[in-house]
Parts: structure tokens; C-alpha cells; sequence
């Protein structure tokens, strides 16, 4: 037997086992989406009344867990570093917190210990002959906690691919594996109606021959991706792989040659999506996963000229102030990227930053596009950033425009029910 291999064999266990390393008081970071383990997270939910104060920080947990629950909070709670349908109840009820960070930043914090990572717990890849795992489904803030924790606790399920990029990590740095075989959590593409479609085609007009692209998750962005099958050359640098852009490169209108920074290779941090898409990923030399704070850093995505970064907002105020992650003071998501590959188009030679949103919500009784933003909404990106803002009546583009003259741009984009009163509002506002 293989050094190795006897490691593995070593420290191979149960999930009640593997948990049992957690103790009072510590953080266990959780990699975002589908690379959370399930196993090891039910057996932390079934030891919770035994623990106090340990804390769990993700993004996006999937899953609604038992230690997600307002009375044992004091057990284990949860710290978001985005909120998904999991905890996002918690979060506007009060007892789920959360950590306002840029995305690209959350690898920085938790290297400085600015954000703790005593525990690490992931799903994993089938160990290879040299000893290495694959942290293919969500490297991002997880390799930063890799270096940083006390314990490294990993899922080894053989439906997790095997990817390239800087997402290994070594038997020797791994404290216990418990092994698993149930299919990976999937993620169908969102549903595109008539205004999604609108938004997708305005945006799709403006992306070139030879864009790379980042895209976010949502209706909207997937609709652009379903407009771009017939563009030729484009590139691949984002923070989220799913079918959408799977599907733009099974058409081959993806084919990374024109990019400018990591040619030929499709660069994210995590996936999120089907079967397909996982199988994707594995020993793909045309795909590589890194940590976000390579992936999402604005100075290495801007090295892409003609970086196209499509992301999506709730609300817009009249000077392009965009609150992504709140409804009002109620926390919704998170910041995410959002900013990050705005800034890294923004600083691209040829790029475009896109924020896209229906005019309406609510059955078209309330403007997306309003005076001011709702009290308390979480500024996500600042006017100083916005630059194309797209709903289904057309593009405003405002980077390089004074105050008066987004208000002007940003009006004509709205649903036209409430044109005549953002008009009034701006009046009074002194911005027309």
C-alpha cells in the first residue's frame, strides 16, 4: 500500500466522528453551493445541542439544515456571507448575522483572521495516486480557509469532478474524509419570460466577436447567454460556471482563443448547475477553478480586454446607485462579485459592465427605477461604478454622464406607467 493510500485509509471515518473534532467556539467555513457536505453538515445539525457558540459561514448554503434553527442558535449558528432561501427567513428575522464583504475580499480576511476559519469541512474529488483531492465545486474562499484552520474535514464523493486550477488539496493536510456516493445537489436554468428576453436581446446587441464574459446567475443573464449562441471567439472568466454558459460553449461560440489574460482556458471559482455540467469540470484541460480572489480580483479579470460583466440588481436610484442585496433594510442575498467584475470592465480595455432589471416588480405596481432607493437598501454598487443599466425598454448608459443627464437616461429606460412621476420626483430634486 501507498503511502498515500495508507494515509487515507487512516483517517477515513464516520461523519459523527469527523464532527466530533469541532469544538465550543470555533468557525466552520462551508465552500459556497454545491460544494457543501452534506453528510458532515447533518452530523454537525445531530451533535448541535452537545456544541455552544460554534459558528458556520458560507455563501449560498442549498440545503436547509437542522442546526438552521432559531432555538439552538446558541449551539450553532449561522453566519452568511450571502443568504440563499436556506437562511435568508433567518436573516430578516434577526438570528442568522451576516458578513458585508466583497467577494473577491473573503480569501483576504480570512488570511489576515479577520474572519475566522478554525474548521473547514467540503465536499471532495476521489483522491488521485499522488494524493491530492479536488475542490472542484467551489475553491473560493475555502482554499484561504484551508491555510488558516485547525481541522480539515472532506466529503469524498465520487460524483465530484476532478479539476485543474489551484483547487488541490493534499492527504497530508486533511484531518478526517468520510466518503459519500449520493448525486450532486443540481440547479436547473432559471425560467426567461418576455421581459427577460427584451433585456437579454439589448444586452446580446452590445456584447462583440471575442468578448470574454462574466455572468451572473439569474433569468436575465441567462437570457443573454441563450442570444449569444451565435457569436464567435468568446471567453470565459466568471465567478459562476452553470449550463448557461455550458451551453454557450457545447454551441462553440466559446472558445476562449481571443482572450488576453489565460487564453484558451474557462476560468470560475465555483459551479452551480446539472449532472452535465459537473462531468464538465472533470479533467477538463480547457477549465480551470481558482480561489475568487484570483478569479474575481478586478486587476486579473480586467487583464481580459472586452470583459463583459452581466449582473443583475433589485432596485436602481436616479443617480445609478444600485441596491443588488436588500429589500429596503431586509437582507436578500448579498455583494457577491457584483462589484467586482463591474470594476474589472470598467478597467478592461474594450469592456462593458452591464446591471439589468425588469422596470417593475410586484405586477408592475412598483418602478424598479426609483428617486431614491428604498430606506435602509444595502448599496451594493455606487454611481461612481454603473455604467450600462438595462430593463426591457432599453439601455442607459451612464458612466462619464453628469447627475442630470443619468436622471434624463435612466427615466427613459423606465416602465412608461411612471416616467411622468420619476420626472415630477427628479424636478423636485433639482436633477432635471
Amino acid at each position: 500500500m501507498s503511502n498515500v493510500q495508507a494515509q487515507y485509509t487512516q483517517k477515513r471515518m464516520t461523519a459523527a466522528d469527523a464532527v466530533a473534532m469541532i469544538h465550543d467556539g470555533e468557525t466552520v467555513v462551508v465552500p459556497t453551493g454545491v460544494g457543501e457536505p452534506p453528510a458532515l453538515l447533518h452530523a454537525l445539525s445531530d451533535r448541535r445541542h452537545s456544541l455552544r457558540d460554534v459558528v458556520v459561514s458560507q455563501i449560498l448554503p442549498l440545503r436547509k439544515y437542522g442546526y438552521l434553527d432559531e432555538t439552538t442558535r446558541h449551539n450553532v449558528r449561522h453566519d452568511a456571507y450571502f443568504y440563499g432561501g436556506a437562511t435568508r427567513p433567518g436573516g430578516q428575522a434577526g438570528w442568522i448575522d451576516f458578513l458585508p464583504a466583497y467577494f473577491s475580499e473573503l480569501p483576504m480576511l480570512i488570511d489576515r483572521g479577520l474572519s475566522p476559519a478554525d474548521v473547514v469541512v467540503s465536499m471532495a474529488s476521489p483522491m488521485d495516486e499522488h494524493g491530492y483531492f479536488s475542490l472542484s465545486l467551489a475553491p473560493d474562499y475555502t482554499m484561504a480557509a484551508v491555510r488558516r484552520a485547525r481541522v480539515i474535514l472532506l466529503e469524498v464523493n465520487p460524483n465530484v469532478p476532478f479539476a485543474y486550477g489551484d483547487c488541490h488539496v493534499h492527504i497530508s493536510q486533511v484531518s478526517g474524509l468520510v466518503e459519500s456516493d449520493e448525486p450532486l445537489f443540481e440547479v436547473g436554468l432559471p425560467k426567461i419570460g418576455p421581459v427577460q428576453e427584451a433585456i437579454g436581446k439589448y444586452v446580446a446587441d452590445l456584447i462583440d466577436d471575442g468578448s470574454t464574459l462574466q455572468i451572473g446567475y439569474g433569468g436575465i443573464p441567462d437570457a443573454v447567454v441563450m442570444q449569444l449562441q451565435h457569436k464567435r471567439d468568446l471567453g470565459i472568466h466568471t465567478e459562476m460556471i452553470g449550463d448557461g454558459i455550458l451551453s454557450l460553449i457545447d454551441s462553440g461560440a466559446v472558445t476562449n482563443r481571443k482572450k488576453t489574460f489565460m487564453p484558451g482556458k474557462t476560468v470560475a471559482t465555483f459551479a452551480l448547475g446539472s449532472h452535465k455540467l459537473y462531468r464538465h469540470l472533470d479533467r477538463n484541460p480547457a477549465l480551470e477553478m481558482h480561489p475568487v480572489d484570483f478569479t474575481n480580483d478586478p486587476y486579473n479579470a480586467a487583464r481580459n480586454d472586452k470583459l463583459c460583466a452581466i449582473n443583475a440588481t433589485l432596485q436602481i436610484d436616479l443617480l445609478g446607485q444600485c441596491g443588488s442585496e436588500s429589500l429596503g433594510h431586509l437582507p436578500y442575498s448579498g455583494t457577491g462579485g457584483q462589484v467586482d467584475f463591474v470594476r474589472a470592465a470598467n478597467r478592461s480595455n474594450g469592456g462593458k459592465a452591464f446591471i439589468v432589471l425588469p422596470s417593475t416588480a410586484k405586477n408592475d405596481t412598483v418602478s424598479r427605477i426609483a428617486p431614491v432607493l428604498s430606506p435602509g437598501t444595502h448599496v451594493t454598487t455606487s454611481k461612481n461604478d454603473i455604467n450600462y443599466v438595462v430593463t426591457e425598454f432599453g439601455i442607459a448608459q451612464l458612466r462619464g454622464k453628469t447627475a442630470k443627464q443619468r436622471a434624463e437616461a435612466l427615466i427613459g429606460i423606465a416602465h412608461p406607467d411612471f416616467r411622468g412621476e420619476l420626472r415630477d420626483a427628479a424636478k423636485k430634486m433639482n436633477l432635471l
